[in-house]
């Protein structure tokens, strides 16, 4: 997707006869514009001094005729002036905003219609504010002024005419004056980071890691042409971001793994559902990077989680599910996976539907789940279901800050799984936990602890099938059994302890 509005796409001879100043009183277009103003208070003479010094002011980012409909604008207190750049829409007439530059383009000349007629110029800048973005475009000697004096960082009262561009709204300056005093809060930089970008930001240079990745989608346009994107997530030390790829750039996805580092260039931001996400379009690149790049998940306490959170969970594997199939209503199947993942506050039950159901994801391996949608789950439980809109991440060891802390919890006992239960990557050991005399214990039924005995634990089942693993929120037990169980529920087993695990004679 191209970011820059480049004259000769069909509209330049309607832009052109309608850029601002055309048409003009050509003798005298200061008189012209006073002489419009409606019961206007100083006499021509101070108008046009007043022309003079708003000239002055402006650095030569505006004429006579440009400064005396300012002037005029401002003796008449027109409206139109909007809250934010977010408020701008292409069917107001005239809008008046303040915003930062955060780009500007080169002056590029056209041919007009008229034969005649000298050569045209235009000159695109990017301008934003704390709610968004807009494309301004200035027009002939307000173009060749704009590239002289205007630079990223300077902050602009800008008034104009909203229409209809290639990338959104744009808007055709008819004044653009230099505000040093005002404070607009929004980035400049030629390098950032994901904690420091922000809406209506262009030329973004950042290096990240490659988080995920997700297949090119193809979508048609209301030209009837058809265009291409595809999606990566990106992170760094300070968070994570999604990066949109658009068009030929949307292939780059296809030769990028999870984990390599990689460098966006001339990206720019846009806002998607209340999120912000950096886009790359023609101008610009994913490039590959040299070294690692260090991310650092920011998560939610599993215990802090409540029904109807969407929440990001860090955490190590301690359980998986088998895959399952169903039918959908529209004939079409899907596919879920159970995971159980648990982190230094607790553990949750976490759902991975469609594709990411296929993720070779087991127990110790230490992941981060993006964006899932908390849920009643079994027995008055919570879960988390990962569906469309979620990621899931597979980290490095060590980088799901706070998990597999139990030994170190004040909150937990000494006897709960941890990373250093799945070092093998093997799943939950299959021997309980040790007692203070280093014989191997389960809990019985009164919370007394025996070896080589009858014993009975009650737990939730956090695997399934051979063997059947439970845990009663302090300790798991391994339990050798042929009754069928479901990942979630609540049973009750009792049996002979044998070399750490339960050989169950009776399941309820």
């Amino acid at each position: 997707m191209d970011e820059d509005t480049t004259p000769g796409d069909g509209n330049v001879s309607g832009d052109v006869a309608e850029a601002p100043g055309e048409g003009a009183d050509d003798d005298d277009p200061v008189a012209a514009v006073y002489h419009d103003i409606d019961d206007p208070e100083p006499d021509i003479e101070e108008f046009r001094d007043a022309v003079e010094r708003k000239v002055a002011d402006m650095g030569g980012l505006a004429d006579e005729e440009t400064a005396a409909m300012l002037l005029a604008h401002d003796l008449e207190e027109e409206g139109g002036e909007v809250e934010g750049i977010a408020d701008i829409e292409a069917t107001m007439e005239e809008v008046q905003f303040l915003g930062k530059v955060t780009s500007v383009g080169d002056v590029r000349t056209f041919e007009r219609d008229d034969d005649e007629a000298e050569e045209g110029r235009v000159l695109n800048a990017d301008v934003a504010d704390e709610t968004g973005s807009v494309r301004v475009t200035f027009w002939d000697k307000k173009a060749v002024a704009a590239e002289d004096e205007l630079d990223p960082g300077d902050v602009l009262r800008i008034a104009g005419r909203p229409k209809d561009g290639y990338n959104g709204v744009e808007v055709n300056v008819n004044r653009a004056e230099a505000d040093p005093d005002a404070a607009v809060d929004v980035q400049v930089s030629d390098q950032y980071d994901v904690a420091n970008l922000s809406m209506g930001l262009s030329d973004v240079n950042i290096r990240g890691r490659v988080l995920e990745t997700d297949a090119v989608r193809t979508f048609d346009r209301d030209d009837g042409s058809e265009g291409r994107v595809s999606n990566l997530l990106l992170g760094d030390e300070t968070g994570r971001v999604r990066v949109t790829m658009w068009d030929e750039r949307a292939d780059r996805v296809e030769e990028l793994d999870p984990g390599s580092a990689v460098e966006v260039v001339d990206g720019y931001t846009r806002e998607r559902d209340g999120s912000l996400e950096l886009h790359v379009g023609d101008r610009g690149r994913v490039a590959d990077a040299e070294g690692e790049v260090e991310f650092t998940p920011e998560a939610d306490p599993i215990e802090s989680l409540e029904i109807e959170d969407v929440a990001d969970i860090a955490g190590v594997v301690r359980s998986t599910d088998e895959k399952r199939t169903f039918d959908r209503d529209d004939g079409s199947e899907g596919q879920v996976r159970n995971i159980r993942v648990q982190d230094d506050t607790g553990d949750i039950r976490v759902a991975l539907w469609g594709e990411k159901a296929d993720a070779e994801v087991g127990p110790g391996d230490e992941v981060l789940v993006t964006d899932a949608e908390i849920q009643d789950g079994w027995q008055d439980d919570i879960e988390a279901s990962a569906g469309w809109q979620a990621t899931l991440v597979v980290l490095e060891e060590g980088e799901a800050t706070g998990v597999g802390a139990g030994a170190e919890s004040e909150d937990r006992d000494d006897a709960e799984t941890g990373l250093s239960d799945f070092a093998d990557g093997e799943g939950p050991s299959n021997e309980t936990a040790d007692a203070e005399d280093g014989s191997e214990a389960a809990a019985d039924g009164d919370g007394s602890e025996s070896a080589g005995e009858e014993a009975e634990f009650t737990g939730v089942v956090v695997q399934a099938g051979s063997p059947v693993i439970l845990d009663d929120g302090e300790r798991t037990v391994s339990v050798e059994t042929e009754t069928d169980v479901e990942l979630g529920q609540e049973v009750t087993v009792k049996g002979h302890l044998e070399e750490g695990r339960l050989d169950a004679t009776e399941v309820r």
